[in-house]
């Protein structure tokens, strides 16, 4: 027979349907044998009643094993006493497609390490499967407010000569006889493809840091969330756009997935108002330092700490999750970040920070070659035409355009709409400085 999701049963009441599925529980009990099978789209009890010495369904069930893949042939029988949606299959079949081994390697209190060793039995948990399907909602937003705004989606290389981001250290890979970099972002992509006229540009791709960060919202590959946009005059225009595609990001997911992610994983999803609280840093630094942080006034840049702290007051005095901090320090700022005139030790630049974690930078680029050079001489790196800058500065000596843009970290933004508890949970596989496997 044609299979029959679980999530559609109620529609087969009095029927005779196939599912496929996973055992995800058992009780097999002298006189009635009850197995709980998951799909995808839920779980359905299977209920038999024994019938004896000869009942060979009854010996194929006593033979399960919890996750094994089955097919259940049955009749969908309304009864208001069973949880799940009040409904049983009796079953006429059952097929151990491929049975599990006894004695599973992971159970509900297993610790997060051991999870990803096993990481395709962890997601055959709802709560753990729920992430993706908030991921798909995630992205189908996002694109679906880059195309309103006029965006060409792009697929940057991510094989690079050069070290795409300054400071950050690079994972190098033999490339025939030389030295390739696997790319720390598209920015100077995106950048070439202002240059070529393409007006808006918008990426979801792979980003790699060989930077040995062992925190709860660090990997060392993760999935980037690029915009660049032609002809802004501020960070202003850029910080606008993003707030516009992330206020449609959670909408969507309120809307597809609020109640699943409140029964799973106790997290409220908020779709925020327009247009998110703009600090600037001296604002913020003012603030947090009059809360106790930094009391010696010597950062230049938010920590973690700053950054939960500083959320924490905004959410106190505006009930809002979001806050823009702009006007970063230039010391503390790519050199492409455009310095606003007449203030030269600042930069029109933005992060973004969400229920205290930080998931974009953005900025107004510089786009005048010769401040350019200048911005990056500064910075102690070689503009020369044959150094490592040569081919990306060639792109502002025939015509740039005014832009800005912004890089997202998709994880984050997952691992914040959920509650999650680290980026771990919000990958399908975690890369870290201790983990290529599986």
């Amino acid at each position: 027979m044609v299979r029959v999701l679980v999530g559609e049963l109620a529609s087969a009441v009095g029927g005779t349907v196939t599912v496929k599925g996973w055992v995800n529980t058992l009780r097999l009990q002298s006189k009635v044998q009850f197995v709980v099978v998951r799909d995808h789209t839920g779980a359905v009890q299977v209920t038999h009643r024994r019938g004896g010495a000869e009942d060979a369904l009854g010996e194929v069930l006593r033979g399960l094993t919890v996750e094994s893949a089955v097919e259940v042939t049955g009749r969908v029988v309304a009864n208001p006493v069973v949880k799940l949606g009040g409904l049983e299959i009796v079953p006429e079949r059952v097929v151990v497609v491929s049975a599990a081994e006894p004695g599973l390697p992971i159970g509900p209190e297993t610790g997060a390490e051991q999870r990803l060793n096993w990481r395709f039995l962890d997601l055959r948990r709802p709560e753990r499967r729920l992430v993706f399907e908030v991921q798909s909602t995630v992205e189908q937003a996002m694109r679906e407010v880059a195309a309103e705004q006029g965006c060409t989606e792009l697929h940057t290389p991510k094989l690079m000569g050069t070290a795409s981001e300054s400071g950050a250290e690079v994972f190098e890979v033999g490339y025939f006889d030389r030295t390739a970099y696997l790319a720390q972002s598209p920015q100077f992509y995106k950048q070439m493809a202002i240059a070529a006229g393409l007006d808006r540009v918008f990426e979801v791709g792979p980003v790699f840091r060989a930077e040995p960060s062992f925190t709860s919202r660090h990997a060392t590959e993760f999935t980037g969330v690029d915009v660049e946009l032609a002809w802004t005059d501020s960070a202003e225009e850029v910080m606008a756009f993003e707030e516009l595609m992330l206020r449609r990001v959670l909408e969507r997911v309120a809307g597809r997935h609020g109640e699943q992610i409140g029964r799973h994983w106790n997290t409220p999803v908020v779709v925020p108002e327009l247009p998110f609280p703009r600090l600037t840093m001296a604002e913020a630094m003012t603030r947090l330092r009059a809360a106790g942080w930094d009391a010696e006034g010597v950062r230049e840049d938010l920590d973690p700490e700053g950054e939960r702290l500083l959320s924490a007051l905004v959410a106190e005095e505006s009930g809002h999750e979001f806050v823009f901090v702009t006007r970063y320090p230039a010391s503390v700022r790519p050199f492409y970040h455009r310095r606003p005139d007449g203030e030269p030790g600042l930069t029109d630049s933005f992060d973004l920070l969400w229920k205290g974690i930080e998931i974009t930078t953005g900025a107004q680029r510089e786009h005048r070659y010769d401040r350019l050079v200048a911005q990056a001489a500064e910075k102690g790196m070689d503009t020369s035409p044959e150094g490592p800058l040569g081919r990306y500065l060639d792109c502002f000596r025939y015509g740039m355009p005014p832009h800005g843009g912004f890089g997202l970290g998709l994880g984050r933004v997952l691992m914040q709409a959920l509650g999650l508890p680290s980026i771990r949970d919000a990958v399908f596989l975690f890369r870290g400085p201790n983990r290529l496997e599986p």
